[in-house]
């Protein structure tokens, strides 16, 4: 029979949250464990600067998110491959003249943010995991079941046979959490209404280190940043989200027509669509669960909340979450406290929850406002824009908002 092997925390997932999580806890008196049903790969990605080698998902890590990882000395791995800081944003809307410009200067801020690919982010996170003797890396094996112990403990049972207890179970394993549905923790969620188109592009004209933003009738259109080894500034990653009908006819059109649709949907404010890359497209929904936490149990990241990309909050929200957790944690300890105890957990909770909510309010009625046809609110909604552009103290505290400062 296998032996059971007893962890202070183990963490379901090594994406970008749960890895962020472990390296948190990393060098700590917690022993920790790490399951990731993909096999364990550190070495870097190929920097191939082909329309096609760039990571069709990437992040708008805000300062907050990068002093994060600074902290834990992730940052400068992720500095040395390709980072594209953005120091303005524009955004405007397709059916008026509404516009706002965000500009770091205004917040005495060297840059708003920075687009990194994810997976360069996730790769240097598991390269800082390995340097920790006090967290193993169980990778590639697949969660089956869970079962609650008497002592509030969690029994994980994997795919290949063994068990593990925790006093601590983290279920950072995305939207569908397998933790969350096995633990039976509800979730409140719908459909936004929209797919997310997602490809790298490569444009006529310098991207300006800017994120560009419109707003169409039928759903808002990003175009972010990217950098290449030689300090190209012509790609960038974009999200379109759009009404299903209409998001299936764009996937559905040539590299060709797909580029000159796009054009026209972004007014070729970057010139022409020279390039496009292959494009993916999947349904957005929000959820949101009704408690991040039980005891013995928490969720993090994806497995407690998703949200609109239209701010490109998602993965930013979800570093919050493993920031404070792991605070939390680290504080229990030195109390001596079980790091699964109701009353530890429920610190992190409050902490998050109302947060989270917070932004997720604010993502959906943004969405709600921009798609109203409606001409009196169409007119409102431009005249808010532009006296808000010029309105600094109350501009410039959305920034410092939206940085995460």
């Amino acid at each position: 029979m296998n032996s059971v092997k007893t962890y202070d925390v183990i963490i379901v997932g090594a994406g970008i949250v749960g890895g962020a999580l472990a390296c948190a806890l990393g060098g700590s008196d917690h022993k920790v464990a790490v399951i990731e049903a993909q096999p364990l790969n550190t070495d870097w990605p190929e920097q191939s600067e082909a329309i096609d080698g760039f990571d069709a998902r990437v992040s708008a890590l805000t300062l907050a998110s990068k002093n994060f990882l600074n902290s834990m000395g992730v940052w400068e791995l992720i500095a040395g491959r390709r980072v594209s800081p953005y120091r303005e944003m524009h955004v405007w809307d397709a059916e008026g003249t509404g516009n706002i410009h965000f500009n770091a200067q205004d917040v005495n801020q060297p840059v708003l943010g920075h687009i990194v690919e994810n997976r360069i982010t996730s790769k240097a996170l598991l390269q800082k995991i390995q340097q920790y003797n006090n967290i193993d890396f169980i990778a590639p094996a697949k969660l089956e079941t869970i079962q609650s112990g008497d002592d509030s403990s969690y029994q994980l049972l994997l795919d290949d046979g063994r068990t593990l207890d925790a006093a601590l179970l983290v279920a950072a394993d995305g939207a569908n959490s397998k933790v969350r549905n096995l633990a039976g923790m509800e979730m409140r969620e719908w459909d936004y209404g929209h797919d997310a188109i997602v490809a790298t592009v490569k444009n006529e004209n310098s991207h300006q280190q800017t994120a560009w933003q419109r707003f169409l009738p039928e759903g808002p259109l990003a175009f972010l940043p990217l950098s290449t080894a030689d300090h190209h500034q012509q790609y960038c990653s974009i999200v379109w989200s759009a009404i299903p009908s209409y998001a299936e006819n764009l996937m559905a059109l040539d590299d060709a027509d797909f580029s000159a649709a796009l054009g026209t949907a972004f007014e070729n404010t970057l010139g022409e669509v020279l390039e496009v890359s292959h494009r993916f497209s999947f349904p957005l929904r929000q959820r949101h669960a009704v408690d991040y936490v039980k005891t013995g149990l928490a969720l993090i990241g994806d497995a407690a909340h998703t949200i609109h990309p239209l701010a490109g909050q998602g993965v930013n929200l979800g570093l919050m979450d493993a920031l404070a957790l792991s605070e939390e944690l680290l504080r229990a300890q030195q109390r001596q406290l079980n790091p699964g105890s109701l009353a530890v957990l429920e610190r992190y909770q409050r902490r998050r929850k109302a947060a989270n909510l917070s932004t997720m309010a604010g993502m959906e009625g943004f969405k709600r406002l921009f798609e109203q046809p409606a001409l009196p609110i169409r007119w409102a909604r431009n005249v808010g824009m532009r006296w808000l552009n010029k309105t600094p103290p109350l501009k410039n505290q959305l920034i410092r908002q939206a940085m995460g400062l």
